[in-house]
């Protein structure tokens, strides 16, 4: 920690903000802070430091949207997003730092081509995009979101276009999205404490940054009613794509 500079700092404290305006207001939006976070930090060890700052964010998340979840949809996915931790997990126990960093990377991106896709679908038929439905689609999305938030924390595009496929309310999409990633965010801390990627260094970074995930939390809930969502989006999709750009180099 001593060895940080006051501008990587910055990028943390930025970073952990993301986390908790993502968590209550902008769902997906957690991919910045995925970025942001590899940039400046070794790849596993972002992903290490990362995780424990999401599940801060979950816990607000679930104070706000915990009433509001559709269980069977988080149990018809529950056996894709196990395979796909452990297809993650498998991955990061064979991979150095630089093929995760570049994984990260290639991620980041799919999800953001894939969202903007999603978009660009959604605008020629005036609705939702079409993305499947039943078996194949839980079984799709579940085992994909399971290897990327695995590797790179990075689920969160992912879920929200299933989510949005099945065509829930607001509240709805909010709540079964929070119980989602609690579960999911809490089961890979064995998987990620025996692949080494949490650390005491990492623990005593997260207590530091842990208030900016408050904060960002806070003012996701005050100012999710207010945001001009569209600009957002396109803010967080812009310096995902630098940011993953930035990964690749």
């Amino acid at each position: 920690m001593a060895e940080l500079t006051p501008l990587v700092w910055t990028i943390l404290a930025l970073g952990a903000l993301v986390v908790g305006l993502s968590k209550t207001a902008v769902p997906g939006g957690g991919t910045l802070a995925v970025a942001l976070f590899a940039a400046v930090l070794p790849a596993k060890e972002s992903t290490g430091t990362l995780l424990l700052l999401l599940i801060v964010g979950d816990m607000f998340a679930l104070l706000s949207y915990r009433r509001h979840a559709d269980w069977r949809v988080i149990v018809r996915m529950a056996p894709a997003v196990v395979v796909g931790l452990a297809l993650g997990w498998a991955f990061l126990a064979v991979a150095d730092d630089g093929w995760v960093r570049r994984l990260i990377a290639v991620l980041l991106l799919l999800v953001v081509g894939v969202t903007l896709w999603r978009r660009r679908a959604q605008a020629r038929t005036g609705g939702e995009a079409p993305v499947g439905s039943g078996a194949v689609a839980a079984w799709s999305y579940g085992s994909l979101g399971g290897f990327t938030t695995m590797v790179a924390n990075a689920a969160g595009p992912v879920m929200s276009m299933y989510f949005l496929a099945a065509k829930f309310p607001v509240k709805a999409f909010l709540g079964t999205s929070a119980w989602f990633f609690a579960i999911v965010n809490i089961a890979k801390l064995p998987f990620s404490i025996g692949l080494g990627i949490i650390t005491p260094s990492s623990l005593m970074l997260d207590l530091v940054l842990v208030p900016a995930v408050i904060v960002g939390a806070l003012m996701g809930r005050r100012l999710a009613a207010r945001m001009d969502q569209r600009l957002f989006d396109r803010v967080v999709i812009v310096l995902t794509v630098v940011g993953a750009l930035y990964l690749l180099v």
